[in-house]
């Protein structure tokens, strides 16, 4: 039967190649699949409490792509695995861990400086890295992830709210955390500070 995908506004489309990677074959759905992704999203999250992670592990490509594997290693075989084709956003993929490690470094540089409050870095840092799209799918749930590791372990406050949701289903939350990274594309940073603290 095959795996049946619906895409919403701001979601990446996978190729069939990337579906083949589905580890649960019987997951037909997108409800089924949803519950599922949630459900290693937790695990992964417990992880990441579990741990005491230093500045310098989190803002390192190993360390994103160790996260991306721990929310989806149950899910897809390619989890934790920089994709290798093109997507409706980000950059190319060929550039994808040049572009990480730019992000990374600027971030370093955010945080000894001080270039920004604690909120921003971690925001901007969210922002860029789902830009970038490092990963066939999950990108914006990962993301929002490495902002709350980031807020949370290295400025120890508390984690973003982000409206107390997911972002998974197409509704009014989902639209106004679209409008605010799309406003983020040009610039205007503010409505996402706003709605991660939401």
């Amino acid at each position: 039967m095959g795996l049946k995908l619906e895409y919403h506004d701001g979601q990446t489309p996978l190729d069939e190649d990337e579906k083949e990677g589905l580890i649960v074959k019987s997951i037909t759905t997108q409800g089924e699949l949803d519950e599922l992704e949630q459900l290693n999203i937790e695990k992964a999250v417990i992880w990441t409490i579990s741990k005491k992670f230093r500045k310098e592990e989190i803002l390192s490509e190993s360390f994103v792509r160790q996260l991306h594997k721990k929310m989806y290693g149950d899910v897809w075989n390619w989890a934790g695995q920089f994709r290798t084709t093109g997507k409706n956003i980000g950059v190319d993929w060929f550039v994808i861990g040049i572009e990480l490690k730019c992000l990374l470094d600027d971030t370093l540089y955010w945080i000894e400086n001080e270039t920004y409050p604690p909120d921003e870095i971690a925001i901007r840092f969210k922002h860029r890295l789902v830009s970038i799209h490092c990963f066939p799918n999950g990108n914006g749930r990962h993301s929002r992830l490495m902002a709350d590791i980031i807020i949370e372990t290295i400025f120890e406050q508390p984690v973003f709210s982000w409206h107390h949701s997911n972002m998974v289903k197409p509704d009014e939350t989902r639209r106004k955390y679209i409008s605010a990274v799309k406003l983020a594309d040009v610039g205007k940073i503010e409505p996402l500070l706003e709605f991660a603290r939401g």
